[in-house]
């Protein structure tokens, strides 16, 4: 395991806190830096078998692990949330959970309910430039710009474009269903691929700018 910049922040946050919650992207290396940094018994919310156990009997699930224990895509089953608050206030044991999710909006909002005050919040973006120069990785800025700096894409030597279009289809049919519920994934897709082609363009010189406040 490489180190990651936000390392010192999580091992920080686990001695203050009972939960530490990892949004990020997918992909992006939440799972692998919760392992690295604390040892603790894991488990996979996303695995079918092991949600349904959380839907059908919260409390049997959580007595798996009375000292500590990493859940993973914890926005799969958001109702486990409530028990937790339950838990660790019995328990009061700093860095009892590491909890990860992908979906932030969905994700952040139960949180806010369920266990404000009780957890920090830390977002993992793919590595950066600095972290890949530091590791002794050869990337240029540009490379990374084109191929993008997935830990996955880049570790078992993925072709960028079959990699992107992966991401994006489990994006759209496992991610974007579940927040939005879109009924037609081509038309959204498509939505996307303009957005793409327009972002971070630089405004064209007869584009007129008007204040935000509409004041011309």
């Amino acid at each position: 395991m490489v180190p990651r910049d936000l390392t010192p922040s999580l091992k920080g946050a686990l001695r203050h806190y009972p939960i530490v919650t990892i949004t990020g992207p997918r992909q992006s290396g939440k799972t692998t830096l919760s392992k690295a940094v604390a040892a603790k018994p894991y488990a996979n919310l996303e695995a079918p078998d092991v949600s349904q156990f959380v839907q059908v009997d919260p409390r049997a699930f959580l007595a798996q692990f009375p000292v500590s224990a990493v859940l993973d895509e914890v926005q799969r089953v958001p109702e486990l949330l409530s028990y937790l608050q339950i838990d660790v206030d019995a328990v009061k044991q700093p860095g009892r959970l590491i909890l990860t999710g992908s979906h932030q909006p969905q994700l952040r909002d139960v949180l806010a309910q369920s266990l404000s005050g009780r957890t920090a919040l830390l977002h993992l973006l793919p590595p950066s430039l600095g972290e890949w120069s530091a590791w002794g990785r050869r990337a240029s800025l540009d490379d990374l710009i084109i191929s993008g700096g997935f830990p996955r894409l880049r570790d078992a030597n993925i072709p960028p474009h079959q990699f992107h279009a992966d991401y994006l289809g489990t994006y759209l049919e496992r991610d974007v269903r579940q927040i939005l519920n879109v009924a037609d994934p081509g038309a959204f897709q498509r939505f996307l691929e303009i957005f793409a082609g327009r972002h971070a363009q630089v405004p064209h010189p007869g584009t007129s700018r008007r204040h935000p406040r509409g004041g011309g």
